[in-house]
């Protein structure tokens, strides 16, 4: 199966100068039209205008084919960025794009299966149900009267991606230095990056491998469904996996005019996105609306959501999604030195960076962003006012976060078009508050020793009543109860004895006994944790109106 190696392919690519000339001719002349365009007439109030220019864009990125229509799918989920009458046309590139030759997939099917669709399946349509980027989608019946769907994979696929890869490539790397973001020498690991995932995305056999890896880590998550993977009707071209047969998370009337809960959805979307970035260290990366659908019932406050399309994954080393999770947290607690400390073992800052300027600009961007209210952050807000940074001080970004980035922007872009007012830190914060308070693993309890005490050992109470007030205003899931019950079995189990020594050393100190922290702990503990508060949040669960009552 050829793989991405872009010097490799540049090499190639140079060679026949022919292929480059050509493609770079069409490219260039595609792009340019388009640029034209769009500084002529974007700014027109004229809605027939604007639908005109949104075509444009539809047509000219399908026909640069399929490095280019990902770069519009990206596009598609962020109605932050991309004026609204453009997006209904940018999501056709999501699974609503011209299908190849139904032949041509038929034969492809029988040279990769060994026998024709007639005696693979029992009921096999002449037409695809979606066609996509790199493949097209069937809908067929297998002879126990499952449905399933069957993606097979466009023709000449790696010929074209290394061919428009280099020369991406090589724009990218000229056009550098006059780039409106200051990527500095990281655009061309990012492209790099970006080709490397699209090169396992055309291996089937991989992509088979990721969604059954993605189904065990979500098989005690009933809220995310992962379609079956029929290993018999698949190879490296043909892929066979359980049909799902729900409503795509893009337009929030479809979805309530099917009785499905958008906010639960949303919920869903974004803590599954969490769980996969910060405890699973394997994440989805292309979770835009083509790829989620809404199912019916819920699970709790969480409602019911199938991924499909696991051809780009991607995991996230241990060190970075505990860096990740203590980020979030020093960022809600304006702990900007502690945060600066994050970008260094990131990479995002240079180890030797003098942080004595960085600090107060991380305080004026990244603080201005939150403002008085933790509500009020979101990433857009934030990827926006910290590109002003990359400027005047030495920021760059890695390379293997060019792909964590894209899924957050997508996820909350998905969530921005079911909810134009959703704020990712009103659900992301209290899940992190949550998973420090539980203590449920070695990574997160030594994260919440660092978080509630000190250098110098002394317990830190108003970050504790911090966790637990955004524990508390969680609205979505009041209930207190699993927290108490969480705490005391980290406090009083096995793995709770570096916290118990931890307020041991804090009671006795210069071998005197001091017990202002055990009392304003237990104070915070008696108005936090009381009986009505208890009740009042376990009845909630079970009645929500009769707890509003």
């Amino acid at each position: 199966m050829p793989s991405y190696d872009a010097s490799a392919d540049r090499r190639w690519l140079l060679r026949r100068p022919w292929l480059l000339i050509a493609r770079l001719v069409v490219v260039l002349s595609q792009l340019g039209g388009l640029a034209l365009v769009l500084v002529v007439q974007g700014n027109s109030r004229d809605r027939a205008v604007q639908q005109r220019l949104a075509r444009r864009i539809l047509t000219t990125l399908t026909n640069l084919g399929p490095c280019f229509i990902k770069v519009g799918q990206a596009l598609s989920t962020r109605p932050d960025l991309v004026r609204r009458d453009w997006l209904e046309q940018l999501t056709q590139l999501q699974d609503n794009l011209p299908p190849f030759d139904h032949e041509t997939a038929l034969a492809l099917i029988e040279a990769e299966l060994g026998a024709p669709v007639e005696q693979l399946f029992e009921e096999f349509p002449h037409y695809p149900m979606a066609a996509a980027s790199l493949g097209q989608v069937y809908r067929a019946r297998l002879a126990d009267g499952h449905w399933v769907a069957v993606k097979v994979q466009r023709p000449n696929l790696p010929y074209i991606l290394r061919r428009d890869l280099a020369i991406i490539r090589l724009l990218g790397v000229a056009a550098a230095p006059i780039l409106p973001l200051n990527l500095g020498f990281g655009l061309a690991e990012i492209i790099d990056e970006f080709g490397r995932t699209l090169f396992e995305e055309i291996d089937y056999h991989c992509e088979a491998d990721n969604a059954e890896r993605f189904a065990a880590l979500f098989a005690d998550h009933p809220e995310v469904i992962v379609p079956r993977v029929y290993r018999q009707l698949s190879s490296r071209h043909v892929l066979t996996t359980q049909w799902i047969n729900g409503v795509k998370l893009q337009n929030r009337q479809e979805l309530e005019a099917r009785h499905l809960d958008p906010a639960a959805l949303i919920r869903t979307g974004v803590i599954s996105g969490l769980q996969q970035l910060l405890e699973f260290g394997y994440f989805h990366a292309d979770p835009h609306p083509g790829n989620l659908f809404a199912l019916p019932g819920k699970t709790g406050a969480m409602g019911h959501m199938a991924y499909v399309d696991f051809g780009m994954m991607d995991s996230i080393s241990d060190a970075d999604r505990l860096t990740l999770t203590g980020a979030v947290v020093h960022l809600i607690n304006r702990d900007f030195a502690a945060l600066a400390q994050d970008f260094i073992d990131l990479g995002f800052l240079n180890p030797n960076a003098d942080l004595t300027p960085i600090l107060p600009a991380l305080e004026e961007v990244l603080g201005g962003a939150l403002g008085e209210n933790v509500g009020s952050f979101n990433f857009k807000a934030i990827t926006d006012r910290f590109s002003e940074l990359m400027f005047d001080y030495p920021f760059r970004v890695p390379a293997r976060f060019a792909l964590i980035i894209r899924a957050v922007v997508s996820q909350e872009g998905l969530a921005l078009r079911l909810d134009p007012s959703f704020k990712i830190i009103r659900v992301a914060y209290p899940y992190v508050a949550r998973r420090l308070l539980a203590g449920d693993t070695a990574e997160m309890r030594e994260k919440l020793l660092e978080v509630i005490f000190d250098r110098d050992g002394r317990l830190r109470i108003e970050r504790l009543e911090n966790l637990l007030q955004v524990v508390e205003g969680d609205q979505t899931s009041p209930d207190l109860l699993p927290v108490a019950t969480d705490g005391l079995r980290l406090l009083l189990g096995p793995g709770g004895s570096s916290l118990r020594q931890r307020l041991l050393l804090t009671l006795v100190r210069n071998d005197r006994l001091h017990t202002e922290d055990l009392r304003a702990l237990l104070g915070l503990m008696r108005r936090t944790f009381s009986a009505r508060k208890l009740a009042s949040g376990v009845l909630a669960r079970f009645n929500p109106l009769a707890a509003a009552a």
